[in-house]
């Protein structure tokens, strides 16, 4: 029998931790300071990148998107844990599992582009700064973030459709804290061989071609940078790309270690800590990294904060 068909009117268990009551308690709170300083942090780059001209570039184009699309990524999946968390019933709807996948799919799916999207743009910036202005037009950004997030939901729609069709013969209990694919399949009472193929080509593409295009444009800008006789020259360019660096590491490491590899090989609680750490965490450190590390983040924040002293007094 079909999945949709023999499972639209009943609902799911997110097992989450339950074998561990102990748990419950601290991870609520981990989770509600999370979201609420991912909420706080994305929301405060997103106004000043918006209230701030010099920040009117690029660059911090893609970051608001970056900002919009974290806030987004994090809403779809913490609210629910954390009412599961606070209550003993720990269920959600077969329509709210497939709103969740496919949300959760198609904006870590854009991430991944967005990512590779702003490390073309600091290739361009540092090796080839006298093009710049022509190459990332207003236009070409536009529609590279078009690109990016059409690409991800049409990414989110052929896995989800993949997964939600495979038969599970009753079984309701997922093995997490919200549905997530690996959580699914393992639901599955068919051979998910096939589909796990598929599934695999697919995180291929929106997993290694992306990091694989950050590594190159960051090659060529390590040999750019290399070449600039001034040391101050060189902390420069390596500050603007350190945060976009570490941010690249965090998401896809994590990333690639939970999608390209069987479902099976995943022991069951490591599999939803790396999960919770690029799904919830990794969002919460984007706006503290590039905060802290970005001296025009940085001039920004003060610049907005003092503007805002002066309206009250």
């Amino acid at each position: 029998m079909n999945w949709a068909n023999e499972s639209s009117l009943k609902e799911f268990v997110l097992l989450g931790f339950s074998d561990k009551p102990w748990l419950q308690k601290p991870l609520f709170v981990l989770l509600l300071i999370s979201y609420t300083t991912t909420i706080f942090g994305n929301v405060s780059i997103m106004m000043v990148c918006i209230l701030d001209l010099k920040l009117h570039t690029p660059m911090y184009f893609f970051l608001t998107n970056l900002s919009i699309l974290d806030l987004c990524y994090t809403t779809s999946t913490v609210p629910h844990m954390l009412t599961n968390i606070s209550h003993n019933k720990k269920t959600i709807s077969y329509a709210g599992c497939v709103a969740q996948l496919i949300t959760f799919l198609a904006l870590g799916a854009t991430e991944c582009l967005l990512l590779a999207v702003m490390s073309f743009d600091r290739y361009v910036a540092i090796c080839r700064p006298l093009h710049y202005v022509v190459i990332m037009n207003p236009w070409f950004c536009l529609r590279m973030i078009a690109f990016s997030w059409f690409t991800g939901f049409s990414n989110s729609v052929l896995q989800s459709s993949l997964t939600l069709n495979m038969p599970r013969c009753g079984h309701q209990e997922v093995d997490h804290f919200f549905c997530e694919v690996p959580a699914l399949l393992k639901l599955s009472c068919a051979d998910t061989k096939p589909i796990v193929a598929e599934l695999f080509f697919f995180s291929v593409l929106i997993l290694l071609i992306p990091v694989t295009l950050i590594l190159i444009s960051y090659g060529f800008i390590a040999q750019a940078v290399l070449r600039i006789k001034s040391a101050e020259g060189r902390r420069k360019a390596f500050g603007t790309c350190g945060s976009h660096m570490v941010v690249v590491s965090l998401f896809f490491g994590t990333s690639i270690y939970m999608y390209l590899q069987p479902p099976s090989s995943t022991s069951k609680d490591w599999g939803k800590i790396v999960s919770l750490f690029y799904g919830i965490f990794t969002p919460m450190l984007n706006p503290l990294i590039y905060s802290l590390r970005n001296k025009d983040m940085k001039e920004a924040f003060k610049r907005l904060m003092l503007l805002t002293f002066y309206y009250k007094k």
